[in-house]
């Protein structure tokens, strides 16, 4: 087999095991009706996804520098395994309980899968051929979106709300197989250190963090009690980050090197992240919210009118790929910025009257902004600095982006209201959102002034031939 076509297999194998991780978030949620109907349990109904992406942060940056550590084939299969085993018991559990510690197995693989595949393709490709690839590898998750729902009320419909977990092993198997027999590494032999103490008070740390921002977002804040539990668990969070920082300071292999904050193109971009998923976690749950509880249409109509932003997504991932060696990371991360501020000005002036048509135009546009910006800087990441700290600076990316939309969903939630609790109130709800909106685009405008302080694409391979 020569190196072309095992390439092609390493790369359809990460796009399937992308593909799993980007799906499960959008499938599950269509089966939870289900989920809680047979398993009883209405009360523990957002665990079931809570616990998921809790999992899943927390191992995102282990998973990254055990890979430079360990290889990245080795923590690939490790990660994918723990997932496809999560998965497995999730098809089978028989309470909500099971079914929660089951999710929390599954996303403790999942960060494998988030992250793993990004840094291989840094690894195996040149620049522009590894932007294209990673444009194309950023657009699954466009199309998770939109296949999510549909092949998840089908498989629900039909055959059964286990079935969303079984369908996960065959993919998870083929796409093993073919990395585990093709993707060939030579690693230094030598004594390798894990951080064990820097693992340990990380997820101290941040479990301690999430959870208090889950509490909130699903209002069990109420009553003294549960915000002296938040409050503690804030203080509990900031107490074993300080802890974490000093350990990592002199850890010969820290978790999340510090180093890499030091490199500007690095900073920038996972501040550009950050503040991009805040925006994008408001468009992909709010903008539903507007068109049902504004508009007053149906879900099937707020899920056909969400369809350009599921279209754009790739559309913009794909183009900034075969862009980005011809104009630049800069600007294809400019470019998208201005899409996003004309999107979200968009939204900021939107009221009941507004029609349908101009509201599917700034969907459209904030979508291509989210493809442009978000592949562009992976890329940016990817290849700032050399292999031995690549795992770690694409984990902490996609870490600063999972954050950026766990931040985003809590804080902006304490803005939504809806007027009645039993029933939603069109003109609250539409000045509530009107708020957001407006704060939206204001985070937009920061957005943009990030993307131009980016160094030029010349400085970042300048970067990466100097740290390889």
């Amino acid at each position: 087999m020569n190196a072309s076509q095992t390439r092609k297999k390493v790369t359809v194998a990460l796009f399937v095991a992308t593909f799993l991780a980007a799906i499960e978030g959008t499938i599950v949620s269509t089966a939870m009706p289900s989920i809680t109907g047979e398993l009883q349990g209405i009360r523990q109904y957002s665990w079931i996804i809570s616990i998921y992406l809790l999992a899943t942060v927390i191992t995102t940056p282990v998973y990254g520098k055990l890979s430079d550590l360990y290889g990245r084939k080795k923590m690939f299969v490790i990660g994918a395994l723990i997932f496809l085993a999560g998965s497995m018991l999730s098809g089978v559990a028989q309470t909500m309980n099971q079914l929660i510690w089951f999710r929390a197995l599954q996303g403790l693989g999942a960060g494998a899968l988030t992250t793993i595949p990004y840094t291989i393709i840094a690894d195996m490709y040149s620049f522009e051929q590894r932007a294209k690839v990673q444009g194309w590898m950023s657009s699954i998750w466009g199309i998770a979106g939109i296949s999510g729902p549909l092949f998840g009320g089908l498989l629900v419909d039909y055959i059964s709300w286990r079935a969303i977990f079984y369908m996960n092993l065959p993919f998870g198997i083929v796409a093993i197989y073919l990395l585990a027999s093709s993707l060939k590494e030579t690693l230094e032999k030598r004594k390798r250190h894990i951080d064990y103490p820097g693992i340990i008070t990380f997820t101290i740390a941040m479990f301690s963090l999430l959870y208090a921002m889950t509490l909130i977002r699903n209002e069990d804040g109420s009553g003294t009690g549960s915000a002296w539990l938040i409050g503690a668990l804030f203080v509990f969070s900031v107490l074993f980050f300080v802890i974490f920082a000093r350990i990592e300071m002199k850890s010969p292999e820290p978790i999340i090197p510090f180093q890499l904050f030091r490199n500007r193109m690095i900073s920038m971009a996972n501040l550009d992240s950050f503040l991009l998923c805040v925006i994008n976690v408001v468009v992909i749950f709010y903008l539903p919210l507007w068109i049902q509880g504004v508009y007053g249409k149906p879900a099937t109509y707020s899920g056909l009118a969400m369809i350009p932003l599921s279209v754009a997504w790739p559309l913009g991932s794909i183009l900034a790929g075969n862009w980005i060696s011809k104009k630049g990371l800069r600007f294809i991360a400019v470019a998208g910025s201005c899409f996003l501020f004309a999107s979200s000005i968009g939204f900021s002036f939107m009221n009941a009257s507004t029609s349908i048509a101009l509201f599917v135009v700034y969907t459209f546009l904030a979508g291509l902004s989210f493809g442009l910006s978000l592949t562009s800087l992976t890329v940016a990441v990817s290849s700032s600095v050399g292999w031995e700290l690549r795992g770690s600076a694409v984990a902490s990316n996609n870490f600063i982006r999972t954050l950026g939309q766990t931040i985003g969903i809590t804080v902006f939630g304490l803005l939504l209201h809806t007027g009645s609790a039993e029933q939603i109130e069109a003109s609250v709800l539409a000045g509530s959102l009107h708020t957001i909106f407006v704060w939206v685009a204001v985070l937009s405008v920061f957005v943009v002034l990030v993307s131009m302080s980016m160094p030029a694409l010349k400085q970042a391979e300048h970067q990466q031939r100097n740290a390889s």
